[in-house]
């Protein structure tokens, strides 16, 4: 059950007690998430080393882990974290020490079991106003992904079919089935 609480993105960055650690703003509003199962860290550790590899043997930017806040609205914040983000490195003139003050340029949200498809349909609309060019959101349990980008369609790919980075990683590309166990 999530626990509600109004801040900003400063009071939030600020929180030192460990029941906090996986939290995000939604509207000033704290939500508090559980830890995600076993499934969804393996699934999160391969595409943040997948993607980490291809975008740092071409210099490309930096590959953020679930743990990055990223303020994608100020007034009232909200801060979201994805399970793995790409900023590029024309974004960055020095690395944030807090919460990145832009959206990254590529989120990817991997979908548990107890995610409500509102709420993910809340995230990707958050990623996109903010400028977020590629969204992936990626489902374990039936091996796919959608991919979001602003003023186009959705695209669900299968296990067999093959990712995109598009313009936001040009040249990469995967079979959708190496994400998963």
């Amino acid at each position: 059950m999530a626990v509600q609480v109004r801040m900003t993105a400063e009071q939030l960055a600020e929180l030192t007690d460990d029941r906090y650690k996986k939290s995000e703003l939604v509207k000033g509003e704290l939500i508090t998430m559980s830890p995600t199962g076993f499934e969804h860290g393996i699934v999160s550790t391969r595409i943040a080393q997948i993607l980490n590899d291809f975008v740092r043997a071409r210099g490309l930017g930096y590959i953020c882990g679930a743990e990055t806040g990223f303020i994608l609205q100020r007034n009232p914040d909200t801060v979201r974290a994805p399970d793995v983000a790409f900023v590029c490195k024309e974004k960055v003139s020095s690395l944030p020490t807090s919460f990145a003050e832009f959206a990254p340029d590529l989120a990817v949200e991997i979908v548990s079991p107890a995610d409500r498809s509102s709420e993910m349909e809340q995230k990707i609309s958050e990623y996109l106003a903010a400028g977020t060019r590629l969204v992936w959101v990626v489902y374990p349990t039936t091996k796919t992904v959608y991919v979001y980008r602003p003023g186009r369609a959705v695209q669900r790919l299968s296990a067999s079919e093959t990712l995109s980075g598009e313009e936001v990683l040009p040249g990469f590309s995967i079979t959708i089935s190496e994400f998963f166990v």
